[in-house]
């Protein structure tokens, strides 16, 4: 049971997840690449750089899981819930009634593999950002929905 499910109010239903979007693998996946090359090079030195680019591998990609493990994006009947982190933990929960827009940032990579920014912004000049969100545009349309049907 996660952050979400533990703090659902009474009557109220989970209409829409969305998770870290895996290019936040990308770096650890690159060191790793990396240190395979170097391993399998015939030049001693280049195996003590491979060392080097595994441990990188290994620190952010350990990062990067916790990252994708412990973050959670949820619509609910009633509220946009989200909460980011594990030791510092970021959570950000906003009544659908209060929600005044969701902004969309999207570069071009972003835009090729499907992921950015969402910004929720609420009454009283609350904007929260989210980095690397799966899909964007359809948390967005789908929050954009339940406001709707408010």
């Amino acid at each position: 049971m996660g952050y979400v499910e533990k703090n659902l109010l009474a009557g109220e239903s989970i209409v829409y997840r969305a998770n870290v979007h895996w290019v936040v693998f990308a770096w650890p996946g690159l060191w790793l690449a990396l240190a395979a090359a170097l391993f399998t090079g015939p030049v001693q030195e280049a195996r003590a750089a491979g060392l080097a680019a595994l441990a990188l591998a290994a620190f952010t990609g350990l990062g990067a899981y916790i990252r994708y493990a412990t973050s959670e994006f949820a619509l609910t009947d009633k509220r946009v819930l989200v909460k980011v982190g594990f030791i510092r933990r970021t959570s950000f929960e906003v009544l659908l009634k209060k929600v005044e827009g969701i902004q969309v940032d999207q570069g071009i990579l972003g835009r090729i593999l499907g992921y950015g920014t969402i910004v929720v912004s609420g009454t009283g000049g609350t904007r929260e950002p989210f980095h690397r969100i799966a899909d964007p545009l359809a948390f967005r349309r789908r929050v954009q929905e339940e406001v709707d049907r408010i």
